[in-house]
């Protein structure tokens, strides 16, 4: 099964499908420091060490550069990459375009698409998988954070036009299925200057419809497939139409298959004939967390995309405790020994670095670490009022529970508090202006993980910390064999532009979750070769 991935961004998810036996023949990625792990990890390819050398780079190509040499490139700002072919550009791209199969692309998926579209003979070698065959796959998860709902919900962000470029590639490439994955804020209504209601997941299923694809559309979690963390996903299966007439050919009437694709054949149709007539209501998008939904789920190909054993951060990371650790647990020998064949043999526990903190940064995280504890909603928001400045002190209600809990940073040295009054003190010298910091519960999975490093800080009492990037690639379902590659954070205006390690892992698909929709897709792919659906 050859595919292509866009947006690939370090590889868990090109990890994930190649572990269910997806051959990947293209790689697409704007982020130079991004594409430094991806080469790293599944093409076998050190570009940093090439870079202090004369030579060039034998699996990753630039589509456009500022420069010639891969030094600069490694650090270079992709949005400013210059236009494809422009007199400023240099470009690794040649007219044998043989030469790109199972190479990375470094670049804007918008100046592939240009690329692709001033040369038929590439569209055509992409289409046939460089002559293995036709293309059964594009993968990719678009990043739009604007998608987000913690993001900045701007209807009109430059970021929120990638959806409608991976359409385009589509079109262009014809695979048999288009796999899309998204934050789940995609699913929520924007409103423009005039009040009126954008719903992106909506209009992106309409961009496919009318390439002529039968998008089914999901909301699922990677809780449900075994990853130590509540993310919820939009995901969104677009079906060639001719390849979904094989596979309903194969479907019984009565079967879960069908009723789950009903709705998204009727919309299909409809867009085809009146994109405007379409409204919001005409197609469906299938939910795990809704009982009728889930049984669907169950019943069909996507069996697979909920039911497993939920995994705890505890299970996840405990091992790599600084001060209280344990022994590996059964999720992380099984979590490298399903992806440790796919990747190079390395040996030691690699982007494990303690970050260091000041004082007052443990100390708040030690509070974080209390509120955890307590699990009382209104506990919580109260103190959480005064960290962020908007409220002098606490109420007697919470003074009462908080006041029997040890604030104390360092082992054997304890810290309580005898009033009230001092306690309100410390709390406001402990003021921050960041919004979502939290400490991490031991026995359940954790919170989406965030791409910045002091998001979350560590559930171990006796060590107040962020997180580290192996401890995040971990709760991510990243093997201990994956070693994310370029620096390890950024920050001022750096952020803007730059992907560090950090980032890497918290922007990634987790593999695990792209081993189960590999899977899902296999078992749809069988349909249309001669299975039957009941």
């Amino acid at each position: 099964m050859n595919h292509i991935e866009l947006f690939a961004g370090c590889g868990g998810l090109s990890l994930g499908l190649e572990a269910s036996g997806f051959n990947l023949i293209l790689a697409n990625e704007l982020s130079p420091m991004a594409a430094e792990s991806f080469a790293y990890n599944l093409l076998g390819e050190d570009l940093f060490q090439t870079s202090h050398t004369a030579n060039k780079a034998k699996h990753t190509y630039w589509l456009s550069s500022k420069y010639e040499h891969l030094k600069c490139r490694l650090r270079e700002n992709p949005h400013y990459f210059p236009e494809i072919n422009s007199k400023d550009s240099f470009s690794d791209i040649t007219r044998e375009f043989k030469d790109l199969c199972g190479k990375l692309l470094v670049g804007s998926i918008v100046d592939l698409n240009i690329l692709i579209d001033s040369e038929p003979e590439l569209a055509n070698e992409l289409s046939n998988a460089f002559g293995r065959g036709e293309l059964d796959l594009v993968s990719g998860g678009p990043p739009c954070q604007s998608f987000s709902m913690a993001g900045l919900r701007n209807k009109n962000c430059d970021k929120n036009v990638l959806p409608w470029e991976f359409a385009k590639f589509v079109s262009k490439t014809k695979p048999k299925i288009a796999l899309l994955e998204n934050v789940t804020g995609i699913l929520h209504a924007f409103k423009d200057s005039n009040g009126k209601k954008f719903h992106a997941w909506f209009e992106v299923a309409k961009a496919f419809a009318l390439i002529g694809y039968i998008p089914l559309c999901l909301h699922i979690n990677a809780r449900a497939v075994g990853v130590p963390q509540n993310r919820p996903r939009f995901i969104m299966i677009s079906i060639r139409e001719d390849f979904f007439q094989e596979i309903q050919r194969n479907i019984s009437p009565c079967s879960a298959e069908t009723k789950l694709f009903n709705s998204s054949i009727k919309f299909f149709f409809d867009v085809k004939k009146d994109i405007d007539s379409v409204g919001i209501e005409s197609l469906t998008y299938f939910d795990t967390g809704i009982p009728s939904h889930r049984a669907l789920f169950q019943e069909s190909f996507l069996s697979g995309l909920l039911g497993k054993q939920e995994v705890s951060v505890k299970d996840a990371i405990d091992d790599l405790n600084r001060i209280n650790n344990s022994d590996q647990s059964v999720y992380v020998k099984n979590l490298n020994a399903i992806f440790e064949k796919y990747l190079p043999t390395r040996t030691g526990m690699h982007n494990h670095i303690f970050r260091k903190h000041g004082e007052v940064v443990r100390r708040r995280f030690k509070i974080y670490q209390i509120l955890q504890l307590i699990s009382a909603p209104n506990v919580s928001k109260d103190l959480s009022l005064v960290l962020k400045g908007k409220k002098e002190c606490v109420d007697i209600t919470s003074w009462l529970i908080v006041k029997n809990y040890d604030f104390g940073i360092e082992p054997n040295k304890s810290l309580y508090f005898s009033t009230k009054e001092q306690f309100d003190s410390y709390l406001r010298a402990h003021v921050t202006k960041k919004q979502i910091q939290k400490s991490l519960a031991a026995d359940s999975p954790a919170p989406t993980t965030l791409s910045i490093p002091d998001d979350a800080c560590h559930y171990d009492a006796a060590d107040p910390r962020a997180l580290t990037v192996r401890e995040m690639a971990r709760i991510q379902s990243f093997p201990d064999n994956f070693v994310f590659r370029s620096k390890e954070t950024t920050g001022s205006h750096f952020r803007k532009f730059e992907t560090p390690q950090y980032t890497q892992v918290g922007n990634a698909v987790p593999p695990l979750l792209g081993l189960e929709l590999g899977e899902t897709l296999k078992k749809l792919m069988a349909l249309a070769n001669g299975a039957t659906s009941h």
